[in-house]
């Protein structure tokens, strides 16, 4: 197998840099990994395997607060105490020090930021819980020390950014954010307009050069020696630029993907790449590649949107065609599901899915929640709708309204449950597990849209409302932690198993989870709707069994589903099944 990496390995280096120079690259490369093995031997042979039992976490360091404690060390106490058991990984956002885009923008990539604690704190969460890294390698803040070598005219530096000279045509690069291409910045050698994909403070990598590959490399083999075990590719899908192109999924981006999946199969291979691609279902599916040779898992982009529809209009009609074509390359990969994350709510994913005056329709019944719109500029100059910012519950409940909580608590777990039960590894962001509401006082304090679901909590305040009775994070964690037990109890949810569409009409999610052995198999029924519908179980085995009450149903039963209700259904296989 050593062999066939090294031959991975040396052909992407030959694609990206051709065959004269890639010989060179690949021994200062060699170098680096049989460096690596040395000093971590026991990596090369360690596995980690995802099963029913998985689900991540997604958190900022800071979003837990206590007096007294770096904030790392009281999230990672606050967790151990609420969500062990439930939570089996915890994805970390940026906790570099960062001058803007809360973290994205890293001035430092490897250090933590002192207001958030030490690589110590880091290493705490690992005596629970399996961790996720950002690599933030499609750009450096401009505060960074590259940066500022470049702007030095460090020749240490030289080549390391993007500068376009001229005035090349640029239409048809593809623009995440309506902000502009090229930033422009002084430098003993003069002014030199500078590639910044997302902001003038996120200047973009020059993947050309290969120095800065090989440091990119050592920089993700030093996450995985300080323990990660999941990495992942922010914004991976805009890493290599070709004035002439749209510079997105450019096959050299493909191919580093590739490389890196290489150079930790060879290393490392407990650690799994998680690439994050917010574009249309078909580009974000790519990054599989043929199912072993790019990410172990893919951000399932289209779900939220897709999910967020059929709950408003009651009607699961496009969400259940748009999964019953899910499909997988190989039993090696798998959809990393998530509805809410520390971004909002990525509308170009559902682009060829949901005709565009169904966007809309989302844009505006979120906007009458509350909620804000971010816009990004097409290649003719118009603006659309590239994200919506609300807490997941203010998307599908109305803050101001007077609506029983119990009945806006049904209609957000429903939408976790249909997370839950789609084939994948679930990703949860701590605002959703813990029933937050939106924080429209932080726009007003930052000015940034995507603020109003970044909210930081204060422990002891946090504490009070999950222990009070009745209280909504009390009311959603219970909920919450209840799904995640049934959902862990059967091997029909393992990621890598098998899923098939069941016909309850429109208005109920009806999905068949199977084991990847397909000993174990369970009916997942999600009532989309406001009001009552009527399911018919499909008889086979000795018929159903309900995995939150233990309930029993006879195959052909008529089973009674009220508003926004869920039912999770073990098909019984006989007597001595252990039900």
């Amino acid at each position: 197998m050593i062999k066939q990496y090294e031959n991975d390995i040396g052909e992407a280096l030959t694609f990206l840099y051709g065959a004269g120079r890639a010989e060179g690259i690949e021994r200062r490369l060699a170098d680096m990994l049989e460096d690596f093995s040395a000093r971590h031997p026991g990596l090369a042979e360690k596995q980690i395997a995802l099963t029913e039992r998985d689900a991540m976490l997604i958190t900022y360091g800071d979003m837990v607060s206590q007096v007294g404690q770096p904030p790392l060390h009281a999230l990672a106490d606050f967790l151990s105490a609420r969500v062990e058991g439930i939570i089996s990984s915890v994805h970390l956002l940026p906790f570099y020090p960062y001058s803007s885009d809360d973290g994205f923008s890293v001035v430092d990539t490897r250090q933590v930021d002192p207001h958030l604690g030490s690589w110590e704190d880091i290493r705490r969460f690992k005596h629970r819980f399996h961790l996720m890294v950002d690599g933030v390698i499609n750009h450096i803040s401009a505060q960074s020390g590259w940066f500022q070598g470049f702007l030095r005219d460090d020749p240490a530096f030289a080549g390391w950014f993007i500068t376009v000279d001229g005035s090349p045509d640029l239409s048809q690069v593809a623009r995440p954010r309506s902000l502009p291409l090229l930033s422009h910045f002084d430098t003993p050698s003069g002014e030199k307009a500078v590639w910044t994909t997302f902001s003038d403070d996120q200047i973009d990598l020059n993947y050309s050069n290969p120095d800065v590959l090989l440091a990119i490399i050592d920089l993700l083999l030093f996450y995985v020696a300080q323990g990660a075990d999941f990495i992942r590719l922010d914004a991976i899908a805009y890493l290599w630029k070709e004035i002439g192109t749209p510079c997105i999924h450019l096959p050299q981006t493909h191919r580093v993907v590739q490389l890196l999946r290489s150079i930790l199969d060879k290393v490392a291979p407990c650690v799994k790449l998680i690439t994050e691609t917010n574009v249309p279902h078909q580009d974000n599916i790519s990054y599989f590649g043929d199912g072993r040779n790019e990410a172990q898992l893919v951000y399932n982009f289209a779900l939220p949107p897709l999910v967020l529809h059929a709950i408003h209009q009651g009607t699961a009609r496009v969400l259940t065609e748009w999964a019953g074509e899910l499909s997988l390359p190989s039993e090696q990969v798998t959809f990393f599901n998530f509805l809410a994350s520390h971004d909002g709510i990525g509308l170009n994913p559902a682009r060829g899915i949901l005709p565009e005056s169904e966007i809309e329709a989302l844009v505006a019944r979120c906007i009458s929640h509350g909620g804000l719109v971010s816009r990004k500029t097409n290649p003719d100059g118009s603006q659309s709708p590239y994200e919506i910012n609300i807490s997941a519950f203010d998307a599908l409940s109305d803050p101001h309204s007077e609506e029983p909580l119990s009945v806006q608590v049904d209609r957000f777990m429903v939408s976790q449950a249909i997370m839950l039960a789609v084939i994948g590894v679930p990703g949860i962001y701590f605002h959703s597990l813990f029933g937050s509401r939106g924080w429209p006082e932080g726009v007003e304090i930052t000015g940034r849209a995507r603020t109003v679901n970044r909210q930081k909590l204060e422990r002891a305040e946090l504490e009070h409302e999950l222990g009070r009775t009745g209280s909504l994070r009390r009311l959603v964690f219970d909920r919450y932690a209840g799904l995640l037990r049934a959902r862990a109890s059967s091997p029909a949810f393992n990621p890598y198993g098998l899923q098939s569409i069941f016909d309850c009409g429109e208005a109920v999610f009806a999905l068949l989870r199977r084991s990847p052995t397909e000993d174990e198999q369970v009916l997942c029924l999600h009532n989309v709707s406001d009001r009552e519908q009527i399911a018919r179980l499909p008889k086979a085995g000795n018929g159903w069994i309900d995995l939150f009450n233990g309930q029993r149903w006879a195959g052909g039963q008529d089973i009674e589903l009220g508003a926004y209700q869920v039912s999770w259904l073990r098909l019984r296989r006989g007597m001595g099944d252990g039900d």
